[in-house]
Parts: structure tokens; C-alpha cells; sequence
């Protein structure tokens, strides 16, 4: 019965997370430059987050205007900067943010702060530490990205609530440091972009099965289902590889919301095709055409990191073998508990049927949010 108990515990926790992530995970892009002694930079951050966190929407009436965050800037620096420190060699460089802007992203309007950090003068530091607590008292998820320029290279980093305190060593730069740190952003990405992981589930479902006399019935191996899982995942791997390189190089670019919404159709497709099967044998293409929509997806974090094309090859690389990680671990965890439970009428019904509706229910909800700029989840 242990199977069972995490399968369902597994199943429930995918999808309260998913219907309370309906949208991108929060981040925050914080760019930092140190050239000629001078450190300085850029912040973006969401303007949904920081509505969130002090209260921008003036009026309430959803709409964020130019207005109400000009309105808030001073606010909305004094809170930025309580959460971020620097250090230069072990001195604290107070902050100084500039004249506020208003970009979008792949997700969004964000604020853009100007930084410039009051070091000693013409200062030529050795190694940075940065300390980042943005959010971190409001949202557990919330991940700030850095991209680091000195010395001529460029690397990133990821901040969260684990990892708030980082110290940087500028006159040495590691590669492999620089591969780890795009691979953990791919293995995050993946692990809380729950559209993406319901949509794999819901092919993966079907996996300790197969469509016979109009019903599902258990495989009568641990081959076969190991078999079917590979060409899903191997699909999947290749189609959103290909797109996810594209539109990080800058060679296409779709619009957010089509994205978006492209990615919550593919997860309500494919749940359904559980319940009325179409593709039961083919769901390999199934996993290939969806997968190059949510290759997108996946970009969008690089694309909005702004990275200097330098640094674009080594960023694909980690992060497209974080993902895989990621998914990886998704698939293996499937495996172990979907094959001892195959031939229960509770998979059957409960998890395959029931589950594959949940999951169309949820997505559909995120189609709907996603294509007309609505709010129906109450998260």
C-alpha cells in the first residue's frame, strides 16, 4: 500500500501546486556590472510582486497604471533596497537606486531600477558577496536571477530563500561553476513550472498501459512501460531543445500570451486523449509537437537574463541539462510508484481516468486565464 499512498500524495500535491501556479514562477532579474572600479546595475522586478508585497493598484481595479507606480517609487525602492546588500572585500557598498522605468517581459510589466553601489573609490575588488532577501517573507517560490559582468566574462546565479548569501571571486571565473549554476535554473524551472510537469505526467499516465478492447489494460512488463516512457521523453527532450535554442539565439520569438496559452492547450489535449484516446499509440508525437511550443517556455527565463552572446552556449547547455535532470527525476519517481499499482482498479479509475480530468479541469481554467487575461483560480 505504500505505492499507493505516495502516488496519491504525489498527484494531490502536483495539483494544488498546479492550480496556484497558474502563471509563471516569480523572478526577479538583477543585472550587476563592475568595470573600472565602478559597480553598478540594473533590478527588474514584477510589477504583479511588488502589487503583492506594498500595493500598487491604487483604485483596485486590476490594472496596474503608469501612474499608480510612479506614484510608488519611492516605496517601491525603499522596500528593493532593505533587500539586497553588497559587499566589496568584505565592505558594505550602500546602494543608490536611480530614476525608475517600466519594461515588459516575456511575463509581463516589470519595474527596471538603475543601481549604482557607493564602494570606495576606484575600488578594484577582489570578490563580491550579495545578499538577497526580496519576497522571501511572502513567497517561498521566489527566485531572484543574477548576471554577473566582470573581468571581461559573464556567469549567473540563482538566489532564493536556501541561498540568500553568495560571495563572488572575480579575478577567478570557473566554467564548470558558471554550467552548475544554468543547470540548477533548468532543474528549478522544470520542477515548479507545473504546466510543463502535468502536461509530461499526462502522457506518462498511459505509460503501465496499454489501449486494448476499448480500455486501458496493465502492460506485462516493466520493459514496456520503460520503453513507452523513453519515446515520450526523448520526444519531448528533442522538440522543446530545439525551440528552447531558437528562441534564446534570438532566431524566433512568439508573443507570451500565445505561449502561454499554446502550453495550457497542450496539457487539456493531452489529459484528454487519457479518457477518449486518439493517439494512444503515437503519444511520442503527441510529446513532440506540444514539446516545441513549451521549448518556449522554457526560454523565456534565458531570454529575459539578457545575456551577452558569449555567455549564450554555455547557458543553453546548462540549462537544457538541468531540465533533463529535472524531468528525469519526475519520470523515475512515476516509474517506481505507477508500475506495482498498474493493475488496481484504483489506477485505472482513480488515477488514470480521474486524474487525467483533474488535470484537463486545472489546464483548462489556465487556458482560459491565460488567452483572455483573466482571473478564475482563486490563488
Amino acid at each position: 500500500m505504500k505505492p499507493l499512498r505516495w502516488f496519491i500524495a504525489l498527484l494531490l500535491g502536483l495539483l494544488a501546486g498546479a492550480a496556484a501556479q497558474a502563471h509563471k514562477p516569480s523572478d526577479s532579474y538583477l543585472a550587476i556590472s563592475v568595470q573600472d572600479g565602478q559597480i553598478s546595475g540594473r533590478w527588474d522586478i514584477a510589477l504583479r510582486d511588488l502589487d503583492f508585497a506594498i500595493g500598487l493598484d491604487a483604485d483596485g481595479d486590476g490594472d496596474i497604471t503608469w501612474g499608480e507606480v510612479r506614484a510608488q517609487h519611492r516605496a517601491i525602492a525603499a522596500y528593493a533596497a532593505a533587500r539586497l546588500q553588497l559587499q566589496a572585500d568584505g565592505v558594505d557598498c550602500p546602494i543608490e537606486i536611480g530614476s525608475q522605468q517600466v519594461d515588459e517581459h516575456t511575463d509581463g510589466a516589470y519595474t527596471v531600477m538603475p543601481l549604482r553601489f557607493a564602494c570606495a573609490k576606484d575600488a578594484k575588488p577582489e570578490a563580491l558577496t550579495l545578499r538577497y532577501t526580496l519576497f522571501a517573507d511572502i513567497d517561498p517560490q521566489h527566485r531572484g536571477l543574477l548576471n554577473l559582468k566582470a573581468g571581461g566574462a559573464t556567469r549567473s546565479a540563482l538566489f532564493g530563500p536556501q541561498e540568500a548569501q553568495q560571495t563572488f571571486t572575480l579575478t577567478e571565473i570557473s566554467r564548470w561553476k558558471q554550467l552548475l549554476d544554468y543547470g540548477r535554473e533548468g532543474v528549478w524551472h522544470i520542477w515548479v513550472g507545473f504546466d510543463h510537469i502535468l502536461f509530461l505526467l499526462s502522457l506518462l499516465l498511459p505509460a503501465v498501459g496499454i489501449w486494448q478492447r476499448q480500455r486501458w489494460q496493465p502492460v506485462d512488463t516493466f520493459r514496456q512501460a520503460l520503453w513507452d516512457v523513453l519515446r515520450i521523453v526523448t520526444a519531448f527532450t528533442l522538440a522543446h531543445s530545439i525551440t528552447l535554442s531558437l528562441a534564446t539565439l534570438g532566431l524566433v520569438s512568439l508573443p507570451s500570451r500565445l505561449v502561454e496559452s499554446s502550453i495550457a492547450a497542450s496539457v487539456v489535449l493531452a489529459a484528454l486523449n487519457n479518457v477518449w484516446p486518439v493517439f494512444h499509440g503515437r503519444r511520442w508525437m503527441v510529446a513532440f509537437a506540444f514539446g516545441l511550443i513549451h521549448g518556449f517556455g522554457f526560454a523565456s527565463v534565458l531570454v529575459d537574463l539578457g545575456l551577452p552572446q558569449g555567455a549564450l552556449a554555455l547557458a543553453l547547455l546548462g540549462f537544457n541539462l538541468g531540465v533533463e535532470a529535472g524531468q528525469l527525476a519526475i519520470v523515475a519517481a512515476f516509474l517506481l510508484l505507477a508500475y506495482p499499482l498498474r493493475r488496481s482498479a484504483f489506477y485505472r479509475r482513480a488515477v488514470l481516468l480521474g486524474g487525467s480530468l483533474l488535470i484537463a479541469a486545472v489546464a483548462t481554467a489556465w487556458l482560459v486565464e491565460r488567452a483572455f487575461n483573466l482571473k478564475l483560480l482563486p490563488f
